[in-house]
């Protein structure tokens, strides 16, 4: 599957004196494995890879003495190929599972910067933020793999002419032509259905039939819980678990904001914090986190105590709910729909490499969907499920905050009025 992160991988292949070892990160079944053995053999005469969960034997090599030039000499000689620099690809695999070659990759930044090295695993940082990990702070390169984003989706099902009359009605900000407008809506539900997980698509794509799709996240979704027991304490697996299994009531309420209540009765941020780092961390839920002002930079104006959750992937969301297929499909009324929607777009915000909020000034009943800074701007970003309304919100944050641009998202045509560009939600990866 072709993948945007493609493009940043060969930018730090080409890199020479300040190129380091590279950790790539992403929630489990993310493709994170798939995506860097295309990359080695694509631009590599050839690839060492290493799976430092399964074989212990190479795994004892970073026991003790962790110079380069040791390891890599043991390396050849377990493996029993050559590992040239600026030829072959190293590639690491669940990295978590062997403290002491993360650590190595300080040196190999250090001494060894000729070596290309590329490292991975499973819930990698959930395990690098243990405290008695000794991370190579600033001697790493950190790139972060996410679910394919919409128009990835598209590249999967070979709409590539499609993708080009989007963005040139985006460019133009001109409406698509009606047939193409419809098209692309039609993909839009079946992406909400499928979402971005590599063996979704997959499935979607080899047979293409939506109601296999869910035997497959299902799966994904049982391996998740079956990672919290394995990297988490019992006490921990309990409450992580029970965080997890409350996204989809908390995206249900209409004050979609985290409640730590709706979890179970009595519950608070002490006791529930720690497990929403975890799942955080670990790549399975986005946090979007509450501004209170609209103002460069929107950072310093986050209120702390206040977020939403997304899943990290819409389609996830919509298996873990049991929302039918039918309702996404003939876009039937359903309330959870908004929360389906909204979901996609912090999903493909987020995938941008952008910090997410939402704006809910204190004292007021106004709250805004989305807002982002790109490039020192202010961007903010409405949210509708289907057809064009009108929202006291955005325009309460335009009048106050004058942003560099506002944008509806729904699934109206393009159109733009003096404040506001309406942009079709199949079309938020122009953004």
């Amino acid at each position: 599957m072709r993948r945007k992160i493609e493009q940043e991988l060969l930018i730090w292949k080409q890199k020479k004196s300040d190129r380091k070892p590279l950790l790539l990160y992403g929630a489990r079944q993310v493709g994170k494995t798939y995506i860097l053995m295309d990359f080695g053999e694509k631009n590599y005469e050839n690839v060492v890879y290493v799976n430092l969960e399964t074989n212990l034997s190479v795994a004892s090599i970073f026991d003790e003495d962790i110079r380069p030039e040791r390891i890599m000499k043991l390396l050849e000689a377990v493996v029993g190929e050559q590992i040239n620099p600026e030829t072959t690809l190293l590639f690491l695999d669940e990295i978590q599972s062997c403290e002491r070659a993360l650590t190595s990759l300080k040196y190999f930044c250090e001494q060894a910067p000729e070596y290309h090295i590329v490292a991975a695993g499973s819930l990698l940082g959930v395990a690098v933020n243990r405290k008695r990990y000794s991370f190579p702070v600033g001697k790493v390169h950190s790139l972060s793999l996410y679910p394919l984003d919409f128009e990835e989706f598209m590249w999967a099902l070979g709409e590539d002419g499609l993708i080009d009359e989007i963005r040139t009605a985006y460019d133009k900000k001109q409406a698509l032509p009606e047939a193409l407008h419809k098209k692309a809506l039609e993909l839009y539900h079946y992406y909400l259905i499928v979402g971005g997980m590599p063996t979704a698509v997959k499935e979607y794509t080899d047979r293409g039939r939506l109601v296999l799709v869910p035997n497959v996240q299902n799966e994904i979704l049982n391996n998740y819980v079956a990672d919290m027991a394995k990297y988490a304490s019992q006490e921990e697996t309990v409450k992580i678990r029970a965080a997890f299994n409350s996204v989809p009531a908390q995206l249900a309420k209409d004050n979609k904001k985290f409640q730590y209540k709706v979890i179970q009765r009595g519950a608070s941020s002490s006791m529930f914090g720690v497990s929403i780092d975890w799942l955080e961390q670990a790549g399975i839920v986005i946090k979007c986190r509450k501004i209170e002002q609209g103002c460069a930079p929107i950072s310093v104006y986050e209120n702390l105590s206040s977020f939403k959750l997304y899943m990290s992937d819409v389609g996830l969301l919509v298996a873990k709910s049991g929302l039918s297929q039918r309702i996404i499909l003939l876009n039937e009324a359903n309330t959870f729909m908004g929360a389906v929607t909204e979901n996609y777009i912090g999903q493909q915000l987020a995938s941008t490499g952008s910090q997410i909020y939402y704006w809910a000034p204190e004292n007021s009943q106004a709250e805004l969907d989305f807002v982002i800074q790109k490039d020192g701007d202010v961007i903010a970003i409405e949210s509708k499920r289907s057809t064009h309304n009108k929202s006291r919100s955005l325009g309460m944050f335009i009048n106050k905050y004058k942003p560099r641009r506002a944008i509806r998202l729904s699934e109206e045509n393009f159109y733009c009025t003096n404040s506001v560009e309406a942009v079709p939600l199949y079309a938020l990866f122009c953004l």
